[in-house]
C-alpha cells in the first residue's frame, strides 16, 4: 500500500512539475486574445484602415451613446462612458476582430424598465443643473444611473457564471430564425420608443405587456399635440441620412473615405438650433448640459440587485445572443474562429467592470459592426482608436452638444436600425425553405413586440425545442446503402442453390429517447418487407406443405417449431457511422432489435461502432460472446458472412 501511495504521489508531483511556462502562456493566449493578434499587428497594412474605421466608429459611438443613454432613462453623459470602457475591455478579452462593443439599443431598453420602476420619472429634465451630485448632476440622476449600473453588474455576473459553466455549447438552440425575429422585434420596440422625440410629443413612460400598442394608441389619441417643427426636422434628417448612406454604399469602391453624414448632421443641427434659439423659440427638446470629465469609480448599489434580476437576465441573454451572432458573422466573413464560451467571459467583464464607472449595459451593435465592415477595419485597433476620440469628446467636446435637438438624435437612431429592420426580407427565404421556420420567425416576432425581447427569445427557443421533439421521432431513421453489396447473394451447392441476402442499412440520426421507437419500427418493417418480397409464391406453397406434413407426422411432442423459410438466409449489417450519440433508451432499443432479429433467424451485425457504443451495447444487452456482432467496417462484416457460410458448408459435408 505504501508503494502504491508513493507512486500516486509521484504521478501528481510530475503533473505539477509539467505545468511550465508554456502552459501558462497557452492559457493567457486563450483567455486574452489580444496577446495573440497584437504582437503580429502590421502597422503598414492595417494602421491606416483601422484609423479611418476608428474615426467613423467614434462618430457612431458618440451619437448612439447619447441616444441609448436616453433610451435607458439616464443622463446622456453616461452613454459616453458606456461607449468607452466596454469597448476597451472587449478589445482585450473578445475574439471578434470586427465587433464594435458599446451601448446597445436592446439592453438599454431592458434596463430602462428597471430604472423607471425603481426610480420613477420626477419633475427633472436633462437641462437641470445642480451641484448636489457627482459631475454637477442631481441626486435623482445618480439614483437612476445607479439602477442601470446594477443591471449591468448583475447581467455581467450572470454571463461570467455561464462562462464558468461552459454554457456556450448550448447556443445551438439559438437558431437563425429565432435570432432574426428577436432582433427585428426589439428594433421595432426601439423605433417605437423614439416616436415621441420624432414627433416632439410629451409622453409618459409606457412599458409592460402590450406596451407597444399602448404607445401608438396614446400617439393617435394626442395627435394634435404633435410639434410640427420637430416632425419636419425629423423627416429632413431621415431623408438626408438615408440618401447619403445609400450613396456611400453605392460608391464605396470608388471613394476611399465615406462621408461621415452622422457627424455632419450633428454639427449642422446643433449650429442651426443655437443660431435660431430653437429650444425657446419653437420649444424643441435638446440634449442639454453634458458635463466634462470622468468621475471616480463607485460600486453599483448592491442592495437593489435582488430587484433587478429579471432585467439582468434579459441583458445577459439578449446582449450575448445579439453580440455572438455578429462575432460569428464576422469570423465567417474574414476566416477566423470565435469561441462561444470566451465571448461569455468577454461580454461579462465588459458589463461588470464598466458598471463601476457609471456605465449602462453594453453589447455589440449591428450598425457599428457594419460600419467597421464598410470602412475596411482590420482589427480591434479601430475600436481602441475610437475610444481615444470618445475620450476627447468626454473631456473637451461634450459641452458643445448642448444644442443637439432630440429629434435629430432620434432620427440617427432610427436610420441606424435599418440593418435590423430589413430582416423582414428573410421571411421570403424561410417560406421557400421551411415553412416551420417561417412560423417560428413570425410567432417569435409577435411575442417580442407584444411583451419584450427576452420573452420573445425564450418563446423562440421553446418553439425550436418543441419542433425538434415533434419532428425528431418522425424523421427517417434508416436508409439502405446505395452500393453494390446491397443485394449480395452467396451461392452454395448443398441440395441445390441456397441464397443468402445481405441488407446494409445505415443510421441517419442519433439514437435517443426521441426516435428510439421509430428506429425499431423502421428496422423491423424493412426486414419483414424484404423477407416477404424475396419469397416466390411456389416456394411459399412448397414450404407450407412441408410444414403441414411435418406437423401431421411428428406432432409437437418434441417441442420444436419449424423455422420459417429454411432455404432463405438473411443478414442485416447496421452501419453506425451516423450514430453520433445515444442514450440508455436508444441502446436498449438497439439490443432489442438484435434479439428480435435472432428470433427471426436473421443475422444482425454492427459496423463502424465507436468504443463507447460497443461498451454500452455489451453492458446493456449481455449479448452472448460466442457470436461476434461488432465489425470495424461494412466490408469486414461481409467478409465474416462469407467465412461463416463456408464454415457452415464444410461442417455439413463433414457430418455427411
Amino acid at each position: 500500500m505504501t508503494g502504491v501511495k508513493r507512486k500516486k504521489n509521484s504521478v501528481v508531483w510530475r503533473k505539477i512539475n509539467s505545468f511550465h511556462c508554456a502552459d501558462i502562456k497557452q492559457w493567457c493566449l486563450r483567455r486574452l486574445p489580444i496577446l495573440e493578434w497584437a504582437p503580429c499587428y502590421n502597422l503598414k497594412e492595417n494602421l491606416i484602415p483601422d484609423t479611418v474605421s476608428g474615426i467613423m466608429l467614434a462618430v457612431q459611438q458618440v451619437t448612439q451613446g447619447l441616444a441609448f443613454a436616453i433610451l435607458s432613462s439616464v443622463h446622456p453623459v453616461f452613454g459616453l462612458y458606456g461607449s468607452l470602457f466596454p469597448a476597451i475591455i472587449y478589445a482585450i478579452f473578445g475574439m471578434g476582430r470586427h465587433v464594435a462593443t458599446g451601448t446597445f439599443a436592446l439592453t438599454s431598453l431592458i434596463s430602462a424598465n428597471a430604472v423607471e420602476r425603481l426610480v420613477p420619472q420626477a419633475s427633472q429634465n436633462f437641462t437641470t443643473y445642480s451641484n448636489s451630485g457627482v459631475l454637477g448632476l442631481s441626486d435623482f440622476e445618480m439614483q437612476r444611473i445607479g439602477v442601470a449600473a446594477a443591471v449591468s453588474f448583475l447581467g455581467g455576473i450572470i454571463q461570467i457564471a455561464m462562462f464558468v459553466l461552459q454554457l456556450g455549447s448550448a447556443t445551438f438552440l439559438l437558431t437563425e430564425p429565432v435570432i432574426s425575429a428577436m432582433t427585428t422585434g426589439a428594433a421595432t420596440h426601439v423605433v417605437t420608443s423614439q416616436v415621441k422625440y420624432l414627433l416632439g410629443m410629451k409622453m409618459p413612460y409606457i412599458s409592460g405587456p402590450l406596451g407597444f400598442f399602448y404607445i401608438y394608441a396614446y400617439v393617435f389619441e394626442n395627435i394634435k399635440s404633435v410639434q410640427l417643427e420637430a416632425l419636419l426636422l425629423s423627416l429632413l434628417s431621415i431623408v438626408v441620412l438615408v440618401l447619403v448612406k445609400e450613396l456611400n454604399e453605392q460608391f464605396k469602391r470608388k471613394i476611399k473615405v465615406v462621408l461621415p453624414v452622422d457627424l455632419v448632421l450633428i454639427i449642422a443641427a446643433s449650429f442651426a438650433c443655437y443660431c435660431a434659439n430653437m429650444e425657446y423659440t419653437y420649444g424643441l427638446d435638446v440634449v442639454g448640459h453634458i458635463p466634462d470629465g470622468i468621475p471616480s469609480p463607485r460600486a453599483p448599489p448592491m442592495n437593489i440587485l435582488s430587484e433587478v434580476v429579471t432585467e439582468a437576465f434579459g441583458v445577459a441573454l439578449v446582449g450575448y445572443v445579439a453580440s455572438l451572432a455578429l462575432a460569428q458573422g464576422s469570423a465567417k466573413k474574414f476566416k477566423y474562429s470565435v469561441d462561444d464560451n470566451q465571448e461569455f467571459l468577454a461580454h461579462g467583464l465588459s458589463n461588470v467592470i464598466p458598471s463601476f464607472f457609471f456605465c449602462i449595459p453594453s453589447a455589440a451593435a449591428m450598425g457599428r459592426t457594419a460600419g467597421l465592415y464598410s470602412t475596411g477595419s482590420k482589427t480591434q485597433v479601430a475600436c481602441l482608436i475610437s475610444c481615444i476620440l470618445v475620450l476627447i469628446v468626454i473631456y473637451a467636446v461634450g459641452p458643445l452638444l448642448y444644442w443637439l435637438p432630440m429629434c435629430v438624435l432620434a432620427s440617427i437612431i432610427v436610420v441606424g436600425l435599418k440593418g435590423m429592420l430589413i430582416q423582414f426580407r428573410d421571411l421570403k427565404k424561410y417560406w421557400n425553405v421551411d415553412k416551420i421556420d417561417w412560423s417560428i420567425w413570425v410567432s417569435t416576432y409577435i411575442f417580442t413586440i407584444c411583451f419584450a425581447a427576452n420573452v420573445g427569445l425564450l418563446f423562440g427557443v421553446v418553439c425550436t425545442i418543441a419542433v425538434v421533439i415533434v419532428r425528431f421521432p418522425r424523421a427517417k431513421t434508416l436508409s439502405l446503402k446505395n452500393m453494390k453489396e446491397l443485394e449480395y447473394k452467396v451461392k452454395t451447392e448443398v441440395e441445390g442453390e441456397n441464397l443468402q441476402q445481405v441488407k446494409i442499412i445505415t443510421i441517419n440520426n442519433p439514437l435517443v429517447f426521441l426516435n428510439a421507437k421509430k428506429f425499431h419500427a423502421d428496422l423491423m418493417n424493412t426486414i419483414q418487407k424484404d423477407n416477404a418480397n424475396n419469397q416466390s409464391p411456389d416456394d411459399i406453397n412448397k414450404h407450407e406443405q412441408n410444414m403441414l406434413l411435418n406437423l401431421t407426422s411428428n406432432g409437437t411432442c418434441n417441442g420444436e417449431t419449424p423455422q420459417p423459410y429454411p432455404n432463405e438466409k438473411y443478414s442485416v449489417i447496421l452501419d453506425c457511422t451516423g450514430l453520433t450519440f445515444f442514450d440508455y433508451t436508444g441502446v436498449s432499443t438497439l439490443v432489442q432489435a438484435c434479439t428480435d432479429c435472432r428470433n427471426q433467424n436473421v443475422d444482425f451485425l454492427l459496423a463502424n461502432c465507436t468504443a463507447s457504443l460497443k461498451k454500452a451495447v455489451q453492458y446493456c444487452g449481455h449479448l452472448e460472446s460466442d457470436k461476434h456482432i461488432f465489425f470495424e467496417s461494412v466490408s469486414a462484416a461481409i467478409g465474416a458472412i462469407h467465412l461463416n457460410k463456408n464454415l457452415s458448408k464444410f461442417s455439413d459435408h463433414s457430418e455427411v
